[in-house]
């Protein structure tokens, strides 16, 4: 019967943000910009990554990674949302909404167990920094990052099919920006306590264990850190961490009180708004944290940006 039921569904309806057409104007001009500063301010970072050989290390290897992962996460959903603020039929295919279910959640998975690489990634760093090289040597930063794509995109399969296969009967319109996890499950016409306890579960491997990782890490670089005498000394080793310590509290924060707790979930409007800070403003973020507080990533695109004036000049003369 749910299999019958299933096949009535052939597309959903966004509801979106708003239904006023000069507000759906205004944020798809605000959306696009923001959209289009983060795929660029990422592929810069990419590029002066592949660009600059002192970027060539353990750090920036995940850096990549992580790029790659906002810039796609971003990609998942932006568009989509950018042509619903210009549609009169806010509509998405059935198996589009599957697919943009897949990509955001295996996406979203990723990055947290990246996360948690580059927290260890950096304790080493921190901790143990004479053996770093020899500990952080590229086979293990090859399986390390391995490791967080193939367990997002496994729980993203295993996340996507039991959802798609609950029976929708005829609940089409989804309240939400895009078809997120908790918002196509409230759509199903039976009892998803399964589902739920296959959301606590996943929460718990993907997101629970990886911030518990990042927590252990930092305890131990707060502790290793309060042991340096100079001041000087601790400042660097603050450095060090502070731009991955402040895009994890951006990554980790929300998603914790959006999914641990499906039962008690924030509001239809607060998860749209959390789903635009994934979205839209971390991976908008990101770049922008990693080039303001790091001397390395700052110094790259100085040269970079010294090599393209020469190049002009070349071509001028």
């Amino acid at each position: 019967m749910g299999t019958h039921n299933q096949t009535w569904v052939h597309e959903f309806i966004l509801i979106g943000l708003s239904r006023d057409w000069d507000t759906q104007v205004s944020l798809f001009i605000l959306f696009l910009l923001m959209y289009l500063v983060t795929v660029l301010g990422n592929f810069l970072i990419i590029l002066l990554i592949r660009l600059d050989s002192r970027l060539h290390t353990p750090m920036y290897f995940f850096l990549t990674n992580l790029s790659l992962v906002d810039v796609s996460y971003a990609t998942s959903i932006v568009p989509q949302l950018l042509a619903h603020f210009l549609a009169a039929h806010k509509a998405i295919p059935f198996l589009s909404c599957a697919a943009q279910l897949f990509f955001s959640l295996g996406l979203g998975g990723i990055e947290f167990v990246l996360l948690a690489m580059m927290a260890y990634d950096r304790y080493v760093a921190v901790c143990n920094p004479l053996r770093y090289s020899a500990i952080m040597h590229t086979g293990l930063c090859c399986r390390m990052a391995v490791v967080s794509w193939v367990s997002g995109s496994i729980n993203s399969v295993m996340q996507t099919a039991i959802t798609f296969q609950l029976p929708m009967c005829t609940n089409v319109y989804i309240d939400h920006i895009s078809c997120e996890l908790l918002a196509v499950v409230r759509l199903a016409c039976v009892d998803t306590s399964t589902n739920e306890v296959a959301i606590m579960v996943s929460s718990i491997v993907l997101l629970m264990t990886p911030f518990c990782l990042v927590l252990m890490s930092y305890i131990q670089i707060i502790s290793t850190i309060l042991k340096i005498r100079s001041k000087e000394g601790r400042r660097k080793a603050f450095h060090t961490c502070g731009s991955h310590l402040t895009v994890v509290a951006l990554c980790y924060g929300m998603a914790i009180f959006t999914y641990i707790q499906p039962h008690s979930s924030p509001s239809v409007l607060q998860e749209k708004l959390i789903s635009l800070f994934y979205a839209i403003l971390t991976p908008m973020l990101n770049p922008m944290i990693y080039s303001l507080r790091n001397k390395e990533v700052k110094g790259a695109w100085q040269k970079l940006m010294v090599h393209f004036s020469g190049f002009a000049i070349k071509l001028k003369t």
